[in-house]
Order: structure tokens, then sequence, then C-alpha cells
């Protein structure tokens, strides 16, 4: 008897559609790639090719996919400003949805999707933070939660994208939320996730430059930051995110306690191949985030699987991704206002929103 697999379309055919379409389709072995969609005609030009001669049907239509014969769950990767809507019907449809981060660049959108979760319990429906998956990252949490280094009270983590001349970002800003809510967003949940989920925020505080592209401040955004979080437990989070980097992408973690640290690709590097020239020696780092994270987001697809398959607990609540939109927000008001942002002990904040 041929071994159950979980029948499963994607959203969104843009860089990160078509790669968890292709793990669906030749790395995840307990899912069935049977759909996917996109209302863009290069997009689906590109899965005629690359998906169709395998049985994926096509769809200009998400409403449509929706209905495919037999499909059990979503992946959702089409643009940000979609993904709370496109989740909701899926969960209104009954499917289980894995979407990709962030829920929303709004904290009440957000919201509405793990409301319409709450309605649904038998649905698997998870936010997609790659990191979570990670091998070194896992190995670290687990040396955290050993109490290798005492309590975890400075946790400094960056996302450093190499530099794009053609400032695709720019044109992409204007819906991805800014650079707190699109790229340290990541370190954002990173530092939830080793300080506890329970952490309750007491401040913000983000500055941040654009060093190269100033059209971004009209978006009010920029191309690099800095981010403080304060939270009531004495804890604090540093967070950095740029898109200038010129060697590649270098991402990096540090949680340190009173008894040690813990630390994740301090020292970047693509493989173990170390390269001799007359000038020294040096190694090559990954160029993308999708270099550095590719087997992640293979493991998260099929953790996601399972879990719908053999109804099994999802490894993050679904209301961390609405904190970590929060966080990402006030840090991105707070770099446009220069204002710090203070939040009492329930969470609620103590001033009123200016964005």
């Amino acid at each position: 008897m041929a071994p159950v697999r979980l029948k499963i379309a994607c959203a969104g055919l843009g860089r990160m559609g078509k790669r968890h379409a292709l793990h669906l389709l030749k790395r995840v072995p307990r899912a069935e790639l049977v759909a996917v969609a996109s209302p863009n005609e290069e997009e689906l030009r590109w899965a005629q090719q690359h998906l169709e001669p395998w049985g994926v049907a096509l769809y200009k239509s998400y409403e449509q996919m929706l209905k495919h014969e037999g499909l059990q769950a979503v992946i959702i990767a089409s643009i940000t400003t979609v993904h709370a809507e496109q989740a909701i019907k899926a969960i209104q449809a009954e499917k289980h949805v894995l979407c990709e981060k962030p829920l929303s660049t709004s904290v009440k959108t957000s919201q509405t999707v793990v409301d319409a979760a709450k309605q649904k319990p038998d649905l698997k429906v998870m936010c997609g933070f790659s990191r979570r998956f990670d091998d070194s990252y896992r190995d670290a949490w687990r040396k955290v939660q050993a109490g290798k280094i005492g309590r975890p009270s400075i946790f400094r983590s960056q996302t450093c994208d190499k530099l794009d001349s053609t400032g695709f970002f720019v044109k992409f800003a204007e819906q991805s939320g800014g650079i707190f809510v699109d790229c340290a967003i990541h370190d954002i949940d990173l530092a939830l996730w080793f300080f506890g989920k329970d952490s309750r925020i007491k401040a913000v505080v983000g500055s941040g430059i654009a060093a190269v592209h100033r059209d971004l401040c009209k978006l009010g955004d920029r191309d690099n930051a800095i981010g403080i979080i304060e939270f009531h437990e004495d804890r604090i989070a540093y967070l950095y995110c740029s898109r200038m980097m010129a060697a590649g992408q270098e991402d990096a973690t540090e949680i340190i306690g009173p008894k040690g640290k813990v630390t994740v690709n301090m020292h970047p590097q693509i493989n173990l191949v170390n390269i001799y020239e007359p000038s020294g020696i040096r190694r090559e780092i990954p160029q993308t985030y999708y270099d550095r994270y590719e087997t992640a987001f293979v493991t998260e697809a099929d953790e996601f699987t399972a879990a719908c398959l053999d109804d099994l607990k999802l490894p993050m609540d679904l209301s961390e991704a609405v904190k970590a939109v929060e966080i990402a927000c006030a840090l991105q008001e707070s770099l446009v206002t220069g204002r710090k942002i203070r939040f009492d002990e329930t969470g609620r904040r103590i001033d009123k929103a200016t964005l």
C-alpha cells in the first residue's frame, strides 16, 4: 500500500514561492504538490515549464485553487499584503496553512489570522520562521535550555543581506512594512524563542540610515537599522539589519548569560572549503538568505507536512508571530519618529501609536 501523502498547493510563485514549490515537488517525500496559483503571467509560464509536466495544476485564481479536488493544505508565499487574507480564506476552506512571514505588516490584521485559526482547532496553521528549523539554531536553543550559559540575559542578532545594486527592495519597501518588519523580524522571533514566548516587552527604540538608497527615506524606511528591545524580565535584545553587505549574506546571533554564551554563524562560510592564494587564505560565504537557510526551508516543509498528516503539535504557537509583528512595527515607528516606545507589564502601549 502506497504511503499517504499530503495534497498541498502553493500560492505565489515569486522568489520564495518557486523554492517552496520545488521543495514540495522533489524534496518533501510525504507531500504531493497538486496545484499552484499566481496572478502573474510570467510566474505561470515558469510553472508551465517546471511544474505542469509533473501533473501540477496551474491556477490564475487563488480562490479557484482552493477548490482543487482533494486539496488538504496550502503554503502561502504571495506578496506580504495578501498573506492574511489568503490564510483566512484557506482556513475557512478547511485547509491547513503554512504562511510565509510575516502574517501581515499590521498587528491587527495579523491577529485576524490567529482568530480565524482558533475557530478551526483541527487545522494546522503556522507562520514560517525559517531559522527555527535550522540545525545550528536548534542546537544553540537546546544548549541554552539545558542551562549551559545560565539565564540568557543579552541577545544580539543580525540579518544582513548582500547589496543589491538594482534597488529591487526599494520598490518592495512600499508593501514590505519596512526593514524591521521584513528583515529583522527573524531576529525578533529568535529573541522571543530564546528568551521564552512569555517575555514581556518593556520598550523599543529603533534608528537607521539610508546609506545607499536614499529613496527609502520617502517610504519611511532605511537600508541599515539598529533596534533595541527591553523586556520587563531584565533582558535586552540588540538587533542590526542591513541591505548593503559587500561579501554576501551575514546573519549571526549571540546569546549571553552569566555562565557563558552561545553564538551562531559569527564567522559565516558556505561550506568547509578554504582557498589558499598568494594573498592569503579565504573562504566563501552564502550570497543570499536562501543560500544560508535552504535546508531549514526543507525541514520546515517536512515538519509541517508531518504535523498535518500525523496530527502532531506545531513547533511554534501562531500567537508568537503576532508578537513578532508587534515588536517589528514598534521598532519601525521608532525609527521614523525618533521616539522610544514603551509598554506596561500587561503588554499595552503606554503611548498612542503615531503611524
